[in-house]
């Protein structure tokens, strides 16, 4: 007899469907775990390569001049905003938008984050109260380049 389980059929058994982020800033892994025993399962992979360009890359110029308040003295001006940390911010929220999209959708009942202690606390800024409630944990390690097996070797047991 052949049986398929799909979400539908998962949650009338009552499991949960547990989704795994793993992520960096520049490259994010989405996993899915059915329950304890099962291995996690690509559910999508996204790249934001601009994440990866070194600050002066950003700009195409040098930095402007500037004239000291007092006295004769000139200096380069900065940029107020570090590109990067930008690029960084911009891919955190694509990330928390469809991770909230997907779970409204019901696609999971519980994540767990794992990424890189920096981009961990850019992930945590992004997330509403929906997607917060769904958190079950977070685990600050850089693995998003890692396999799907690696990854769950670093995960909880109770998953």
């Amino acid at each position: 007899m052949y049986c398929s389980f799909n979400v539908t059929n998962m949650r009338e058994v009552g499991m949960a469907i547990s989704w795994v982020l793993a992520a960096d800033s520049s490259y994010a892994k989405i996993l899915q775990a059915d329950n304890r025993a099962t291995p996690l399962v690509l559910v999508e992979e996204l790249e934001h390569p601009e994440a990866r360009l070194k600050n002066g890359e950003f700009y195409s110029d040098d930095a402007g001049r500037s004239f000291d308040s007092k006295g004769r003295g000139r200096h380069a001006m900065e940029p107020e905003v570090d590109a990067k940390s930008e690029e960084a911010r911009h891919f955190a929220r694509a990330l928390c938008e469809k991770l909230r999209q997907a779970a409204l959708e019901g696609r999971y009942d519980k994540l767990y984050v794992i990424a890189a202690p920096a981009f961990l606390g850019i992930l945590r800024d992004c997330q509403d109260e929906n997607l917060k409630s769904r958190v079950a944990g977070e685990i600050p390690k850089d693995v998003a380049r890692q396999t799907p097996e690696e990854i769950r070797s670093k995960l909880p047991d109770f998953l």
